[in-house]
C-alpha cells in the first residue's frame, strides 16, 4: 500500500503528539502521582506507535512502543516516576524529533536505531516487579468475575475478532475504560430474531457504551446467525446489571458475560497495530488528508475525550496547505485592486458621480471586499501557541545546563498572528529566552545577597494591540550592565571614550544589538559565539516589527517585540512627494500636523519641532529620495508623525491622498534595495505603481 499521500498528514499529527507528549512530561514532573497525566502520555505514546507503523517508520514504532510500555508500568504502579526517568523521556522525545525530521527531509525515518536509549528503557522495565502488577490486575478483575458466577453466570467465551476490532477495543482500553464481553442465546423457536437483539441492543445501551457486534450488526439486522450473538462495550456500571438488563428482554433463553482483561488484548498485538487503512473509505465526510487519523489509534485521543454513543460528531476544522491560502490571498488581492479602480473611476467620472444606483453598487462591492479580505485574514491567522509550547521544555533543560533554579510564565499563548510571521517569529523568541536565562537571571548565591527568590522568574506575554501584536520577554534577573556594554564599545572601537560619556541608556543598550556583539565572558553551547540579538533585530524588522528593551540594573530587563498582525494586505496614508505617490502604514502613524515654517527650530544643526513639549526630529522625504523640492517657497509645512516605540520623526510631505486599503506587493530581486527604505509596492485604482515606505528604517 502506497501510504507517502497520508506523509503531510503524518508529518502534522506527530507534531502535535509530540508537543502533547513534552507538555504532559513536564507536567508529570511536577505532580509524578497524578495519573490522568500519566495516562495522557500512554495514549499519546500509543498513538505515535500506531501511526509509525501503520507509515512504515519501525525505528520509531519501536521506539514509542517501548516507551508505551513503561508508562504501563507506571499505570500498575510498577514503576515510580523520578528525574532520571524524565530525563530519559525527553531524550526519546528528542529521538523521535529527530526521526521526524529525517522523515520531512528524506520521506524515510533513516538508520539511527537510537539503541542507548532503547536499553535504558528496557532498564526501566527489568527493574519493574512484573509479577505483582499481574496480580493487581487479576485482583481489579476478581469481583466482577464472582459477581457475575454470583449471577448464576458461565464465563464469556470470546469469538475470533478481526483486527479492526480488536483495535478498537485496544483503545478504548488504552483510554482507561472498563470492557466486558457478553454472548446472549434466543430460544430457538423465537420467530423475530433480529428484533429480539434490538431489544438486548437496547437494554444494555442503558447502562453501557456497545463498541463491537459479532457478528456484525447488519448481519444480526439480516437475521444472518443462529441463536446466539456476542457483544463488547465499556461500562462504568455492575456487570450483573447489565446482565440483568439483558436477560429483562423475553425469549432470551441465557446470558454469558465476563471482564475483559488486559491479557486478552495482548493477542496478537503486531495484528492489532497494522490495521488496514481501507476504512478511510467509509467515512466520507472526511478528507483523504486525515488519513492517517484511522490508523493512529485515534490520534486526537491524546488531546480531546472520546466521543459518547449516540449522534456521530463531525469534524470542524480542515487542513489547508499555506500555498492554497497563498493563491487565495493573490486573488482578493487582485479584488481589492479592481475595486480601487471603479472607486477611483467614480470619482473622476462626472456620469458616474451622478448615477446614485452605481455610486450603491460601488460601496456594496467595497463591503463585499472588505469582508472577503477579514474572512482569508482570519483563516489564515494562527495562535502563537504553536510557537511558545515548546519553550517550558527548553527553560527546563537550561536550568540544568546552567545550574540556575528558574519557571517560565506565559501568558496570552491565544493571541493570533498571520501563518507566515508565526512560522518566522520562533527563533527570535527563543533567542531572548536564551538570554534571559543565560545572562539575565543570577546564581543562586547573588540573588540570595538581593534578597530575591531563590528561584528566577522568565515570562513570556503577548497580546494585540491595534493592528500589532507585542509579545514581551522579560526576567527579574540582574538586568542589563550599561557600563559594562559602554566600556566593551569602547573596546572594539565602536565609539570613543569621550563620545561614550554623552550616550544615553538607550542608546549604549542599542550596541547590544550589533552583529558579533556578545557580553558573554566565555563561550557556551548556550551564547557567547555573537550570534544572538543581532539576529533578533533583524528577523523581527524582516517581518516588519521592531524590538526594544527597557533595563534596570540589578532588577531585570524586559524586551518588547512589536510585530504587524499581517504582512498581505493594509491600510495606509497615500501621501504625494513632488509628482510620486507613497503609502506609510497607518499603524506608526501618530498624527498629522500642518506646521508654519517659522516653527521650524535646529539642534546641532538638524530640523526639529516641538510638538506640545516634545521635539520632534523631522526629514524633508524628498531629499532622502532625491525628488525636486516645490519650486514655490511654502509658508507652512504637511508633516506626518510617525512612531517607533517610544521614539517619534516627523515626516515632511507635500501633499495627502487620504487613507486607502493597500496589497503589499514585493519587490522582488529586480531593484537593488539596499537602503531598505521600500519595503514594497502596490498598485493603485488608477493603475499606477506607489512605493511603501519602511518606517522602522526611516527611524
Amino acid at each position: 500500500m502506497d501510504v507517502s499521500q497520508y506523509l503531510e498528514i503524518f508529518i502534522d499529527e506527530t507534531s502535535e503528539h509530540i508537543q502533547s507528549l513534552s507538555d504532559n512530561i513536564m507536567a508529570l514532573e511536577s505532580d509524578p502521582e497524578n495519573k490522568d497525566v500519566v495516562n495522557e502520555i500512554f495514549r499519546a505514546a500509543h498513538s505515535l506507535k500506531g501511526m509509525a507503523g501503520t507509515m512504515g517508520f519501525k525505528r520509531m514504532q519501536h521506539m514509542t512502543h517501548d516507551m508505551e510500555n513503561v508508562f504501563q508500568e507506571v499505570r500498575n504502579d510498577a514503576i515510580k516516576v523520578d528525574s532520571d526517568m524524565i530525563d530519559l523521556l525527553f531524550q526519546c522525545l528528542d529521538a523521535i524529533e529527530g526521526y521526524l525530521a529525517i522523515i520531512k527531509e528524506t520521506s524515510d525515518e533513516g538508520t539511527n536505531d537510537n539503541e542507548p536509549i532503547i536499553q535504558k528503557l528496557n532498564g526501566f522495565l527489568q527493574s519493574a516487579e512484573a509479577a505483582p502488577a499481574a496480580n493487581d490486575v487479576a485482583a481489579a478483575a476478581e469481583p466482577q468475575a464472582k459477581a457475575a458466577e454470583a449471577a448464576g453466570e458461565k464465563k464469556f467465551l470470546s469469538l475470533e475478532l478481526n483486527g479492526k476490532d480488536k483495535k478498537k477495543l485496544q483503545d478504548e482500553f488504552v483510554a482507561g475504560k472498563q470492557l466486558y464481553g457478553m454472548t446472549v442465546y434466543i430460544c430457538k423457536d423465537c420467530l423475530l430474531k433480529a428484533a429480539r437483539a434490538f431489544l438486548v441492543f437496547k437494554a444494555v445501551e442503558e447502562f453501557a457504551e456497545i463498541l463491537v457486534y459479532e457478528p456484525s450488526s447488519q448481519d444480526i439486522e439480516d437475521e444472518k446467525f443462529e441463536n446466539d450473538f456476542s457483544i463488547y462495550f465499556a461500562s462504568e456500571e455492575p456487570l450483573d446489571k447489565v446482565i440483568a438488563a439483558a436477560r429483562s428482554v423475553s425469549e432470551i433463553e441465557d446470558v454469558t458475560a465476563d471482564v475483559i482483561t488486559e491479557r486478552f488484548l495482548e493477542d496478537n498485538v503486531a495484528e492489532v497495530t497494522a490495521v488496514e487503512t481501507k476504512p478511510v473509505e467509509e467515512a466520507p465526510t472526511v478528507t483523504a488528508e486525515a488519513a492517517p487519523s484511522k490508523p493512529s489509534s485515534g490520534s486526537s485521543s491524546a488531546a480531546a475525550p472520546k466521543k459518547q454513543a449516540g449522534k456521530p460528531v463531525t469534524s470542524r476544522t480542515v487542513r489547508v496547505d499555506i500555498e492554497k491560502l497563498d493563491a487565495l490571498m493573490n486573488q482578493v488581492s487582485e479584488l481589492i485592486i479592481a475595486k480601487n479602480s471603479l472607486v477611483s473611476l467614480s470619482s473622476s467620472s462626472g456620469a458616474g458621480m451622478q448615477n446614485q444606483s452605481y455610486q450603491e453598487q460601488i460601496e456594496y462591492l467595497e463591503r463585499i471586499t472588505t469582508g472577503l479580505h477579514e474572512s482569508v485574514m482570519k483563516v489564515r491567522m494562527v495562535p502563537i501557541e504553536s510557537v511558545v509550547n515548546k519553550f517550558p521544555r527548553m527553560i527546563r533543560d537550561l536550568a540544568r545546563n546552567l545550574n540556575k533554579k528558574m519557571e517560565l510564565y506565559m501568558t496570552g499563548e491565544e493571541t493570533e498572528l498571520d501563518r507566515t510571521v508565526v512560522d518566522q517569529i520562533g527563533d527570535p523568541l527563543q533567542h531572548l529566552l536564551r538570554n534571559s536565562a543565560d545572562h539575565g537571571l543570577e546564581s543562586a548565591e547573588i540573588r540570595k545577597e538581593r534578597g530575591k527568590p531563590e528561584v528566577g522568574t522568565i515570562t513570556l506575554n503577548a497580546f494585540q494591540e491595534g493592528n500589532n501584536v507585542i509579545i514581551e520577554v522579560g526576567d527579574d534577573g540582574n538586568g542589563i550592565d550599561t557600563e559594562a556594554v559602554k566600556r566593551k564599545a569602547i573596546d572594539r572601537g565602536i565609539v570613543t571614550a569621550e563620545q561614550a560619556e554623552n550616550l544615553s541608556q538607550k542608546e549604549i543598550i542599542d550596541f547590544l544589538f550589533m552583529p558579533s556583539f556578545s557580553m558573554a565572558k566565555e563561550i557556551t553551547d548556550i551564547s557567547g559565539r555573537g550570534v544572538g540579538l543581532d539576529v533578533v533585530k533583524s528577523n523581527i524588522e524582516a517581518l516588519g516589527g521592531d524590538v526594544e528593551v527597557k533595563s534596570v540594573y540589578g532588577e531585570g530587563s524586559t524586551f518588547t517585540v512589536r510585530l504587524p498582525l499581517t504582512l498581505a494586505i493594509i491600510q495606509a496614508l497615500m501621501v504625494i512627494i513632488g509628482d510620486e505617490k507613497y503609502a506609510i502604514s497607518l499603524g506608526s502613524i501618530v498624527s498629522i500636523e500642518d506646521i508654519p515654517i517659522t516653527d521650524i527650530k535646529y539642534v546641532e544643526a538638524k530640523e526639529v519641532i516641538n510638538m506640545r513639549g516634545t521635539v520632534i526630529p523631522i526629514i524633508r522625504l524628498n531629499q532622502l529620495l532625491d525628488i525636486a523640492p516645490p519650486e514655490e517657497e511654502q509658508e507652512s509645512l504637511t508633516i506626518v508623525i510617525i512612531s517607533k516605540g517610544e521614539k517619534q520623526v516627523g515626516l515632511v510631505v507635500d501633499d495627502l491622498m487620504g487613507q486607502q486599503e493597500i496589497v503589499i506587493k514585493s519587490l522582488g530581486s529586480f531593484i537593488d534595495n539596499s537602503t531598505k527604505i521600500i519595503s514594497g509596492a502596490t498598485i493603485l485604482g488608477d493603475g499606477e505603481v506607489a512605493l511603501i515606505l519602511d518606517v522602522n528604517t526611516l527611524m
